[in-house]
């Protein structure tokens, strides 16, 4: 008779895309949800939680157009008791789930509506160095006006965040665009085709890549890339590329300059004035509230999701230089985005909602603090009791209960009490600052052992014998003393 086989015992690893995150990681990421929230709270906004699951109808962007919705989300089907199912979806942002929030509770929500939401979001994409499919988002939007001071009020809180957070001035740089600058330009170049708009619209997104010659030479008959390929143009005349290039090398010396150039860039279309016309009243706003150039700057070069934003578009870059996995010196990059969307709500009502809001990369914005050593948390974990003798668990337990009831973070040790050392082992892989020893002896005497771990360390590492008579880091206290002498060393090593 065979044997029964044994079911492979599963790995122990996380899905590929996915991380798990400890300790330290957790707690610097919920003290910068709370700098972000308080900003956004302190600015007039109010919390939302949404689901974290949506209907595939519902998230819109990745409609199914085969079986089943594989593009861009975590997607499943769920039947009924009939047999029929919808698609549902884990979220890809906070964004899409508020237009279903507003379009179903609108007549219970205030006009206009502002809202602020923090936590995880999920891309089904490839992963790659540093590029998770699970990451956290910050948002804040504002729901049901269409007053340019909605846009500039965002963009003058991010820059509020950025600052609040740990990113000094001079640090990063909000730039904002136009998206009905753009289609003004794609206006002026005559171009009414569809299909060549977006052939125009890719182009200019390869501006940073390829510079203004080679966006003039793809617009035109081709050009060549760096592998020798040839790469077929748009076939633009030279006339109906030269918006597209003004657009492009608009910016200027500064707001006023940048905002003449892109008046001639988008010539005599009525849209592209309107997009300039509130850029410049974003500009005046901003400057009443004393935000700088040197803080947020106009930019024709932000192009963000060309189907998806309506007006003013913004994004967040810190400017200072890191360096990359070959040891090469590169600026950081964006952290936060956004801008107008007035379309999302109207998916579900059929009515025009006017809508903007801004997008925080939690996790790229830890990465960035980390990069330049300005995250001010500590790994500091909780004072260790240890226990000397079992049968006196109670009396320990009743230390924990002292210490925690004056604020201290502390726990009694509940591994096995046999190997002493095994317990200072636990308190320094647990980073400890301080271990409390208490055992019959002390008892009779009324006295408790602090041992001050974290003296310890510095002094076995520097310490001279002389340094250690004169500096010790454990001694005796009386019993009654336990909680304020362990204040003490906490206040004094800021633990």
């Amino acid at each position: 008779m065979a044997k029964d086989k044994k079911a492979p015992r599963p790995k122990a690893e996380t899905p590929k895309g996915f991380r798990d995150y400890f300790g330290v990681e957790v707690s610097e990421r919920a003290e910068m949800l709370r700098a972000i929230t308080g900003v956004y709270h302190h600015y007039g906004f109010d919390a939302l939680e949404s689901a974290a699951v949506e209907t595939v109808e519902a998230l819109g962007k990745f409609l199914p157009d085969v079986d089943r919705p594989n593009e861009g989300v975590f997607a499943w089907q769920e039947f009924d008791e009939d047999g029929k199912g919808d698609w549902l979806a884990l979220r890809y942002d906070l964004t899409a789930p508020l237009a279903r929030v507003y379009a179903q509770h609108r007549n219970a929500l205030p006009t206009p509506y502002r809202r602020y939401a923090m936590g995880p979001v999920w891309r089904n994409e490839k992963p790659g160095p540093g590029r998770y499919r699970q990451f956290y988002q910050c948002d804040a939007d504002t729901v049901g006006t269409a007053s340019v001071a909605a846009d500039a009020e965002i963009c003058a809180m991010l820059s509020d965040t950025l600052e609040k957070v740990g990113i000094p001035r001079g640090d990063y740089i909000v730039r904002i665009n136009n998206r009905k600058v753009l289609n003004g330009v794609l206006e002026a170049t005559g171009v009414s085709d569809a299909a060549k708009q977006a052939d125009v619209l890719r182009t200019i997104d390869k501006f940073d890549k390829v510079g203004a010659a080679g966006v003039r030479e793809l617009l035109g008959k081709g050009r060549l890339d760096a592998s020798g390929a040839y790469i077929d143009g748009v076939g633009l005349t030279d006339a109906q590329a030269e918006p597209v290039l003004t657009f492009l090398t608009s910016k200027g010396a500064g707001n006023a300059e940048t905002l003449a150039n892109l008046r001639g860039a988008v010539g005599e279309s009525a849209t592209g004035a309107e997009g300039v016309n509130e850029l410049e009243e974003m500009a005046q706003l901003l400057a009443a509230q004393g935000y700088g150039e040197d803080r947020i700057v106009i930019d024709p070069s932000v192009v963000r999701g060309l189907g998806y934003y309506t007006g003013p578009v913004f994004e967040a870059e810190l400017t200072f230089e890191i360096l990359d996995e070959k040891g090469r010196k590169r600026q950081f990059g964006s952290v936060a985005g956004g801008g107008r969307y007035d379309d999302l709500v109207k998916r579900f009502t059929g009515q025009a909602v006017p809508a903007t809001g801004v997008s925080i990369g939690v996790d790229r914005l830890l990465a960035a603090l980390r990069e330049k050593g300005r995250l001010e948390s500590k790994a500091a974990g909780p004072v260790v009791v240890t226990v000397m003798d079992k049968a006196r668990m109670a009396e320990y337990q009743g230390m924990v209960a002292e210490l925690r009831q004056a604020g201290i973070r502390a726990e009694v040790y509940l591994g096995n009490p046999k190997n002493f050392g095994n317990q200072l082992k636990y308190a320094d892989k647990r980073e400890s600052p301080v271990a409390i020893i208490a055992g019959s002896d002390e008892a009779e005497r009324g006295v408790v052992q602090i041992k001050d771990l974290i003296l310890g360390a510095k002094i076995a590492q520097s310490a001279t014998l002389e340094e250690w008579k004169e500096r010790p880091s454990q001694f005796e206290v009386p019993r009654a003393e336990l909680v304020s002498k362990v204040r003490e060393i906490l206040d004094s090593n800021d633990a």
